[in-house]
Order: C-alpha cells, then sequence, then structure tokens
C-alpha cells in the first residue's frame, strides 16, 4: 500500500467535529443533542439573499473573474468605506469562505518553514492551514484568568525570530469573544513596523461587538498599508455559512498580484455564493438591530447560568458567539464524549468542543470548553441544565 505523505500525518483532526459519530449514536437513540460545538447560527438568512438566488435568470452559470465579480468587488469596497476602511475593488479578492482567504494570505506571505505567531487558544483551522502552507505556528498564551486578553507585547517579542514573517489576530475572537482595542493593535502595529512583518487580521465578526465597544480594523490603523492583510467573510455576519464566502483585502499591491496567482489556480469563486453575498449588502439595518438583540440575550443568559454551577468559570465575551470556560474536571474531551455516549438528563444532552484542540502548546485548555451560543434561549436553558446535572454525576467518575 503507497504510503501517504507527511503533511497528510500532521494534519490535525478538527476537534469541533470529532465527536460527530457520537452525536450522531445519540440521536438514533432518541435523544435531544443541543450543538453548542459549532458556530453554526440559527438565525434566519437575509431574505433578499436567498431571493437572490432564487432569481438568478441567467441560462449559463459561467466562471467569474478569477478575484471575484467586479459588482461584487465594488459592493464590498462600499461597505468597507462605509465603516472607515479605504479600499477599493481591486484591494479585494472574493474567496471560498474566509478559509482559503487565510491559506492564501499564508502561502503568500510565508515561505515553508516561515513563523507566525498567534494568540492562543485561536481558530483551530488556523494549525490546519498553517500545515497546507507548511509552516510553523509559534502560540503566544492568553489566559482565561485575564478573561483571554491580548498577552503583554514584551512576549510577542520574546518569540520574533528570523524564521518570523507574520503575526495573526482572530477581532473579536474566535473562540474566546474576547476583543482587542484600537490600543491593543497599535501596540502591534509598532513590532509590525519595527520587525517588517505581516499582520493578518480575521475579523469575520465585526459586527458582533457589545457593552459599547467598538471594533477597530488593522485596515483603519496608519502606517500599516504594506503590512496589514485583511480576512473576512460572509457566513457569520449574514448566517450564511453554506454560501462559502469570504474575501481577501489588503493595500499592498504585491501581495494582491500574488494572490491572484492562487486565486486563478482555483479558477474563481462559487457564483452562487456571490451572488447571495453581493444581495446580502443589501440587508437592511433592522436585521442586525434584532440579531445583535438576539446574541446579547444570549450570551448575557448563558453566562449568568454557567457562573452560577459550582466549579464553573465563563468569562463574559465582549464580541463574536462564543466563550471557552473552565469546568470542574480534569479531562474536557473525555467528558464530551461521555456527555454523547453514557450521558442524558430528560433524554436531552449537549455536543461541546473540547478546548485543548484550540490551543497550540501541549496540555492546555484540558479543562475547558468552547460553547457557541447559537441557540434560541429555550434550548441554551436546556443545556445549561443539562451540563448542571452532568457534573453532579460526572464528579463520580
Amino acid at each position: 500500500m503507497p504510503k501517504l505523505s507527511k503533511r497528510a500525518e500532521v494534519m490535525p483532526p478538527s476537534p469541533i467535529r470529532k465527536l460527530v459519530p457520537f452525536a450522531e449514536e445519540a440521536k438514533k437513540k432518541g435523544r435531544t443533542v443541543y450543538h453548542l460545538n459549532i458556530g453554526q447560527p440559527d438565525i434566519n438568512t437575509p431574505e433578499v439573499a436567498l431571493e437572490a438566488i432564487r432569481n438568478f435568470d441567467k441560462k449559463v452559470v459561467e466562471y467569474s473573474h478569477s478575484a471575484g465579480i467586479e459588482s461584487y468587488r465594488r459592493g464590498l469596497a462600499n461597505y468597507y468605506q462605509k465603516i472607515g476602511v479605504d479600499v477599493d475593488f481591486n484591494d479585494i479578492i472574493v474567496t471560498t469562505g474566509g478559509s482559503e482567504a487565510l491559506v492564501f494570505a499564508m502561502m503568500t506571505a510565508l515561505n515553508p518553514g516561515d513563523e507566525i505567531i498567534i494568540p492562543e487558544p485561536f481558530y483551530t483551522n488556523y494549525n490546519s492551514f498553517s500545515v497546507f502552507a507548511n509552516i510553523k505556528v509559534v502560540p503566544i498564551t492568553s489566559k482565561i484568568e485575564n478573561d483571554f486578553a491580548l498577552p503583554p507585547i514584551s512576549e510577542f517579542v520574546e518569540k520574533i525570530t528570523d524564521k518570523t514573517k507574520a503575526i495573526l489576530v482572530c477581532n473579536p475572537s474566535n473562540p474566546t469573544g474576547s476583543l482587542y482595542s484600537k490600543e491593543d493593535l497599535e501596540l502591534l502595529k509598532e513590532i509590525v513596523i519595527e520587525k517588517d512583518l505581516f499582520i493578518i487580521s480575521d475579523e469575520v465578526y465585526r459586527e458582533f461587538v457589545y457593552d459599547g465597544n467598538t471594533h477597530t480594523s488593522v485596515m483603519q490603523l496608519e502606517g500599516l498599508e504594506n503590512n496589514a492583510v485583511l480576512i473576512d467573510s460572509t457566513s457569520k455576519r449574514y448566517s450564511e455559512c453554506g454560501t462559502r464566502m469570504g474575501c481577501l483585502v489588503s493595500k499592498n499591491k504585491e501581495l494582491m498580484a500574488s494572490v491572484l496567482k492562487f486565486a486563478q489556480a482555483r479558477l474563481s469563486p462559487p457564483t452562487f455564493g456571490q451572488v447571495a453575498g453581493e444581495a446580502s449588502l443589501n440587508t437592511p439595518d433592522s436585521y442586525f438591530t434584532e440579531v445583535y438583540d438576539e446574541y446579547i440575550a444570549r450570551r448575557n443568559f448563558v453566562v449568568e447560568e454557567l457562573n452560577k454551577i459550582e466549579g464553573v468559570y465563563a468569562p463574559k465575551p465582549k464580541g463574536a458567539f462564543y466563550t471557552i470556560i473552565s469546568l470542574p474536571i480534569e479531562d474536557a474531551e473525555h467528558f464530551c464524549q461521555w456527555l454523547l455516549e453514557d450521558y442524558h438528563f430528560e433524554n436531552q444532552t449537549v455536543m461541546l468542543a473540547p478546548a485543548a484542540g484550540f490551543y497550540a502548546t501541549p496540555n492546555l485548555g484540558k479543562n475547558e470548553v468552547r460553547i457557541a451560543y447559537v441557540l434560541k434561549i429555550e434550548d441554551l436553558k436546556n443545556a445549561v441544565k443539562v451540563i448542571e446535572e452532568a457534573l453532579k454525576v460526572y464528579k463520580g467518575k
């Protein structure tokens, strides 16, 4: 039998999806499974997007330009200009989800063997994308006792070597819900400029910022025109994960010309995703008001109720719709599998994401799980009750 590649051997499995078979078995037993493991909102996709797909009237579904349909890119540029990011459509390449944008950014900005610094815990697929690009992730740990605030800048400086080519941040953060302030980003800007690095900023949760806080994009910081790369997506903003629409934005002309070569190699982004994405730009403000209010209510409920459970600590996220919580257990992965395989409360159980998979440093996050509060409050109420009752039983395991 032919031997597989080293790349295949080191590709990490998704900690978000690895428990899916156990969830499927639980459902076959007739149990209700509350999915708090994955960021799939139950919010309706904007009607304007659905109508655009229904009304598609071209006789041939053609390739688009490799950078994306021009009218869509012009619409995206207008969207960014309204939020204070001064770009034009030539600074934007449409991608198959934010994931492809991240892969393109890594493969364009870094050589094989180069290093990228990322605050952890981080979106687990950053590890996978780094394997695609054959680069090394250098983690800097943020801690739950500090509510996952940006680690001290001195720690970034200590990690920089002659192999370091980029810093990657997610703001607001998946998986922690933490938010980096303009002051945080200005500090990062100083070392990015001093060391001549790229800063790649994953900003797909920009619309979900709470408690009077504001979002700052790296593209709004002066002096980073040749260093900043913005990663974006329609998936969470418009609750249309399945359209697989993202984009990469930068004013660095050399970088964008190289990204386009990768985009040409995959021909073009999906037509129907672009149709939905362009139409979504016309989503009324009332949609975001309702969504925002709903996520605030869900966040407040989940955090308050989880913190009432003995031994549980749930930080209060400033953005996105995730939180990583600590549990009074030693092995969260075992607990999460046990919930699906062996436990139910009133014929209900919960699917959680073990947090260890969101760290690059071994043995961190062993007693933590990520929760995505993407379900309606009644379901969240039942899910939290299951967790509370399960912990009472699990302590004896």
